[in-house]
Parts: structure tokens; C-alpha cells; sequence
């Protein structure tokens, strides 16, 4: 694998207040990450930092989309900082931070060239904003950097769309609605839900995400992971709960025919909340097997 390099992008921009006058705690996990050991167990070549704008709870008047210009501004720079890592041939391990930071990953991508991605989450987070109650592009995220919604957000740089729609495969969404999963089954991405996830057979799955990223020809792919992937009763420290997902060892034999493929380019942790994990036991779990599943292809 290539020299790693931590990058933190420790935003809220995409989330709701969870409760009035708060913030959403999972601007805080760089910090608490590095608390728990990550960082030491990753053992980095670099740790870079980029600061998010300051959050409020307005809706955009044009977008109806929370945080909307900062948004923008900050994928503007996420990106910048991404682009140069890939052009030294590094490998981004990205903190964050709710799904958001997934745009300025995407546009960095778009300018490298033509990418594939692997949406690891237990929602879909391809909801148009008309469904959207909360006006979160963390709900989104998928959707957005694929090329659906206000140009504000899809076009930045008029580099739109940042992943191609075909070469999007959502995996792990476990929210079984009809009108939520209408949208990404209405569209020309590839969606496996946990339950197809488990019928097809995890091996299976990821095999046929590779061979496809061989056979376009892509240029690489990004990993997107959201804890809330994982199962409810060992990851309860997220903002939108839901029962079951994957086990450990379900989500390590995933991530581990990922990690060592060399068309992995490089991947991004959201929404693992501090202030839900008061004893620090669900993140330290977390850590231990992040950390030794991508370490047994890191050297």
C-alpha cells in the first residue's frame, strides 16, 4: 500500500442539532480517535488538519440544505488537500466529521480522474432533498456527489458530477422503505441492503465490486464508511440508530478484501459520535478492529 496520511476534517456541516442550541458531538472524533488510539495504531506517515466553518442550524433559502455555503467553501479546500495527496501517491485515511466530507473527496477525485466508490453505511444517503426533513446533506451525501440536487452543491468547479451515477455501489443500507429505497433502486447505481449484502455473500459482493472497477477501467475507488454500518448493539454511538447491521466480523471480512485491493485510493470514517460513547468501550472496539484489519495490508 502507499505512505498513509491521516487527514482530519472534523465537520458537522451536514447534520441537524440534535437537540436546540447543540451542536452535533461528531465534530469531535479526530480528537477522539486519537484519544483512543488510532492514530498510534495506524502509525501515519503525515496527520494533516482542516478545520470546518462554523456551524449553524439556517437552512439555504436557494437549497433549503443546512450550512449549504460552508458546505461549499470547505469541500473547496477538502478537496485541495486530497488532490495534492493523491498527486504525491499517497494514501488519504480521512477523519471526520459527519458524511459531508464526502464531497470534497468526490471533486478531488473527479479533477484526478474517473472513480468508483463504495458506499459502506446503513442508510443509503441518496435521498433527494424534497424527502429530507432535516435538510442534511449528511442524508445526501451519496446522491449529491453523483450529480442530484441543487447545482450549488453538484457543481462545484463545474466539475459535476463528481462520481459517475454507474460507478456509485451502495452496500449495508438496512432502512427497508419503499419511497427512501426508491431512490437509489430508480437509479443507475448498483445497491446491495444488508439483506442482499448477506444473501449474495460478502465475498461474492466485494468480488463483483472489483471486477467491475477492473473491467471500466477505472481509475480507482473511494471507501466511504459510516459506523452506523456496523450493528446497533456495538455501535449505538451514532445519530440515526437502527436495528441490526453488520457484526465485526461481517464488516472486517468486507473491509479486508477491500483493503487489499491496490485500486482502493483511499477511504473516509464518519459519524461515530463522542458524545454518545460516554465510556469510550464502543470506540475503542472500533479502533481495534479498524486498525488491525487495515494494518494486515498497509505494509
Amino acid at each position: 500500500m502507499k505512505e498513509v496520511c491521516i487527514v482530519e476534517f472534523p465537520s458537522n456541516l451536514g447534520l441537524k442539532e440534535p437537540q436546540p442550541g447543540k451542536e452535533p458531538g461528531v465534530k469531535r472524533l479526530p480528537d477522539w480517535l486519537w484519544k483512543h488510539n488510532l492514530h498510534k495504531a495506524i502509525d501515519p506517515k503525515d496527520i494533516l488538519r482542516l478545520d470546518a466553518p462554523k456551524y449553524t442550524n439556517i437552512r439555504d433559502t436557494a437549497t433549503t440544505i443546512l450550512n449549504a455555503n460552508s458546505l461549499v467553501d470547505y469541500a473547496r479546500e477538502q478537496a485541495y488537500l486530497i488532490n495534492n495527496l493523491l498527486s504525491q501517491n499517497k494514501f488519504p485515511f480521512v477523519l471526520g466529521g459527519d458524511c459531508s466530507i464526502l464531497l470534497g473527496a468526490a471533486i478531488a477525485l473527479k479533477q484526478k480522474g474517473n472513480y468508483g466508490l463504495l458506499y459502506l453505511d446503513g442508510h443509503t444517503d441518496f435521498m433527494d432533498v424534497s424527502l429530507s426533513e432535516t435538510g442534511g446533506v449528511g442524508g445526501m451525501a451519496a446522491s449529491i456527489v453523483t450529480g442530484n440536487g441543487h447545482h450549488k452543491l453538484t457543481n462545484i468547479l463545474n466539475l459535476s458530477p463528481y462520481i459517475k451515477e454507474e460507478n456509485l455501489w451502495c452496500v449495508g443500507n438496512r432502512e427497508y422503505d419503499d419511497e427512501y429505497e426508491n431512490e437509489i433502486r430508480n437509479s443507475a447505481a448498483t445497491y446491495l441492503s444488508l439483506h442482499e449484502l448477506r444473501k449474495q455473500g460478502i465475498s461474492n459482493s466485494v468480488q463483483s465490486f472489483l471486477s467491475e472497477i477492473e473491467n471500466k477501467n477505472l481509475d480507482g475507488f473511494w471507501l466511504h464508511i459510516d459506523a452506523d454500518v456496523l450493528n446497533d448493539s456495538i455501535m449505538p454511538c451514532v445519530d440515526s440508530r437502527t436495528p441490526n447491521g453488520l457484526t465485526y466480523e461481517e464488516f472486517n471480512e468486507l473491509t479486508s478484501y477491500l483493503f487489499q485491493s491496490p485500486k482502493l485510493s483511499g477511504l473516509e470514517i464518519t459519524i461515530l459520535d463522542p458524545d454518545l460513547d460516554a465510556t469510550g468501550n464502543y470506540t475503542k472496539d472500533f479502533v481495534e478492529n479498524i486498525s488491525n484489519t487495515f494494518n494486515q495490508f498497509k505494509n
